[in-house]
């Protein structure tokens, strides 16, 4: 017997013809469920009373999610294609494949919902992505062959611990920054897609209805700035605005590695208690970019 270890899993994602490896972490999840809908019946002998039926047509959009490190040589620089750029303003669809020692899972269809950036001045930058797809299915076993061809990497990966440097207004620097977050949240809603001819041939899992198409409903880019409070930034205590703009780079040698120019947000500003005492931006962007490759940019180093 050959068991499935979540350690020895291998992250692919196909698209548009070609095949990128995704070195995740281990906090790799997956999973999709059907829905039930539940009905009252007549029983035989006794017309007023019921039991409780039911039946099983059609399942809700799977869901994933995985982390992986911001690298020099920009391998994951994919992931954040999907998240950010938009085709005829919807996210773009591709499939997501999860290969163990004995199996090959496959996620088609799947979109990007949400990426969440973790920047700390002790540890490599981290984005953790959570998507959802169409369909779940076993695609074959481990000698299964993923279909696209092989994109060109490189033979490093060099995860990064960066060198923050955040602005605000005009180019005024934040100074004493302990960390910062950036998300990006997709609101996207499935179209409806059960119908009452499809779902009197519905006899198991293979012929259910599945979703098929996405709207996307809006975007919400937010994050917040934490440093510690000294006696150079305590005159601008408990303070918010509603039109600020942000800009939070890192810096890698001395070149640009993650830039998110935002212009145009909102934000309050919070006070923390602790041995050292600490206080907090939180901001979001006003507006709801379409394509947001343009604002938030990734490059090589």
């Amino acid at each position: 017997m050959s068991y499935n270890f979540l350690r020895e899993s291998e992250v692919h994602i196909v698209y548009n013809g070609s095949r990128y490896r995704i070195y995740a972490t281990p906090s790799l999840s997956f999973d999709q469920t059907f829905a039930e809908d539940a009905y009252q019946v007549k029983t035989l002998h006794d017309q007023t009373k019921m039991f409780q039926g039911s039946s099983i047509t059609k399942a809700n959009p799977a869901n994933f999610s995985f982390a992986v490190h911001l690298t020099k040589e920009k391998h994951e620089s994919i992931v954040l294609d999907l998240l950010l750029t938009t085709t005829s303003d919807i996210l773009k669809e591709f499939d997501l494949y999860v290969k163990t020692n004995n199996s090959v899972f496959k996620l088609e269809g799947a979109i990007i919902t949400e990426g969440n950036f973790d920047f700390s001045r002790s540890s490599p930058t981290l984005v953790n992505i959570s998507g959802q797809a169409k369909k779940l299915t076993r695609a074959g076993d481990e000698s299964f062959t993923i279909p696209g061809s092989a994109a060109s990497q490189s033979a490093t990966r060099t995860p990064v611990v960066p060198l923050l440097d955040v602005e605000k207004g005009s180019g005024t620097d934040i100074t004493n920054i302990i960390s910062a977050t950036l998300s990006v949240q997709n609101n996207a809603n499935w179209t409806a897609f059960e119908n009452l001819q499809d779902s009197l041939s519905v006899t198991n899992a293979s012929n259910a209805m599945y979703p098929n198409k996405h709207t996307l409903g809006g975007r919400v880019v937010s994050g917040n700035i934490t440093q510690y409070l000294t006696d150079s930034n305590t005159a601008t205590l408990q303070t918010f605005s509603t039109s600020e703009n942000f800009r939070l780079k890192t810096l890698v040698n001395d070149s640009t590695h993650f830039d998110a120019n935002l212009t145009g947000c909102i934000f309050t500003k919070r006070l923390s208690m602790a041995e050292a005492m600490t206080q907090t931006f939180d901001f979001r962007l006003k507006d709801s970019p379409a394509n947001l490759g343009t604002v938030i940019t990734y490059n090589t180093i």
